[in-house]
C-alpha cells in the first residue's frame, strides 16, 4: 500500500492530489490544510468523481491532524503565502520559512522515512531550508520547480514546431524564477532531432523567452498564480518515486560540487526513482550556459542569505 500526503489544500495542493487520485498513482492520499473544512470539502468533491471515473485511490481531507499522515511514503509541501503588495522578498521568506519548517517537523515526526517534494515558494530556497532543518540525506528532498519550467518549455516548443507536445524534448535548469531559469535551447529536440533543424534561432529564442515569463504571463491573465501545471508537476514527481520510474526530470537538488556549485538547491537534471534523487546528471554546458548557470546560482545564494534571520 502506497501513501502520499499533500500539505496545503489551495489550488496547487488540491490539483496535485486530484492528479494523483485520478491517475491512480498512490493507494491512499491525505490532503491536509490549516483552514477548517477546506481539505475535507475538496477531498469529498474529488472523491465524488470516483464512480464516474472508476477511481480506486482513497483520498481523505483533514484539518491540521498530522497523525492522519502517518507512514506516508511521499509528502508534498505546497503550504505558504503569496507575496502581498508592499511585502519584501525577505518578509515573504520569513513567513514561509516558518510555515515550511513547522510543516516539515510535523511530517517527519509521523513519517520519518518519507521522501519530501517541495513546491512552496520561493521554491529553491524553501527546498534548501528543508535540507537545513531536517538533516535528511540529499536524495530524499526534491524541489519541483524545474519539472514545471521544463513542461512550460516543451509546451511553447511544441507550438513553435507545430508538434505533439508529447514528442518534443526540452529541459530547463537554474533557479525557479523569471530571470534565473535557463531553458537549454541547444538540447531542445523533436523526436530526437535538434529543434534547430526545424525552426530558426529567432524562434527558439522566443520559445526560451516565453518560457522564462511563463508563470508571470499566467498570473497576469488569471489574476493569481497558476495551479494546473504546478499541481501536475508535483504529481509527476510523486509518480516517479512511487513507481520507481528512473525518470530524468529537472528538479531542485542540493549540489555538492556538481555544476561547480555547492551548498544550494537549484534546478538540474536528475534521475528520480524509489530513493528520490538517485543521480544528478551533469549535462555538458558551453561557456555561455555555464555563465548563465553561475549567475543563476549567485541569485539563489542571495535569496538563501535571507534565511539566516528567519531561522
Amino acid at each position: 500500500m502506497s501513501k502520499v500526503t499533500v500539505v496545503g489544500a489551495g489550488n496547487v495542493g488540491a490539483t496535485c492530489a486530484d492528479v494523483i487520485v485520478k491517475q491512480g498513482i498512490a493507494d491512499e492520499v491525505v490532503l491536509l490544510d490549516i483552514k477548517e473544512g477546506v481539505s475535507e470539502g475538496k477531498a469529498m468533491d474529488i472523491m465524488q468523481t470516483a464512480n464516474i471515473l472508476n477511481i480506486n485511490t482513497r483520498l481523505v481531507g483533514v484539518t491540521n491532524d498530522y497523525e492522519m499522515t502517518k507512514d506516508s511514503d511521499v509528502v508534498v509541501i505546497t503550504s505558504g503565502i503569496p507575496r502581498k503588495p508592499g511585502m519584501t522578498r525577505e518578509e515573504l521568506i520569513g513567513v514561509n520559512a516558518g510555515i515550511v519548517k513547522s510543516v516539515t517537523d510535523q511530517l517527519l515526526k509521523h513519517s520519518p522515512n518519507a521522501i519530501i517534494v517541495c513546491i512552496s515558494n520561493p521554491m529553491d530556497t524553501m527546498t534548501y531550508l528543508i535540507h537545513k532543518v531536517s538533516g535528511l540525506p540529499k536524495n530524499r528532498i526534491i524541489g519541483m520547480g524545474g519539472a514545471l519550467d521544463s513542461a512550460r518549455f516543451k509546451y511553447f516548443l511544441s507550438i513553435a514546431l507545430g508538434a505533439n507536445p508529447t514528442e518534443v524534448e526540452g529541459i530547463v535548469i537554474g533557479g525557479h524564477g523569471d530571470t534565473t531559469m535557463i531553458p537549454l535551447v541547444r538540447y531542445a529536440a523533436y523526436r530526437g532531432v535538434p529543434a534547430s533543424n526545424y525552426i530558426s534561432a529567432e524562434q527558439l529564442a522566443k520559445v526560451a523567452a516565453d518560457t522564462m515569463v511563463g508563470g508571470a504571463t499566467l498570473t497576469k491573465l488569471l489574476g493569481t498564480s497558476a495551479w494546473y501545471a504546478p499541481g501536475a508537476a508535483g504529481a509527476q514527481m510523486v509518480k516517479a518515486v512511487l513507481h520507481n520510474e528512473k525518470k530524468l526530470i529537472s528538479c531542485s537538488a542540493l549540489l555538492e560540487g556538481e555544476y561547480g556549485e555547492s551548498d544550494l538547491c537549484i534546478g538540474v537534471p536528475c534521475i528520480i526513482g524509489k530513493n528520490g534523487i538517485e543521480k544528478i546528471v551533469e549535462f555538458e554546458l558551453n561557456a555561455e550556459e555555464k555563465d548563465l548557470f553561475k549567475k543563476s546560482a549567485e541569485a539563489v545564494h542571495k535569496t538563501n542569505a535571507a534565511l539566516a534571520s528567519a531561522l
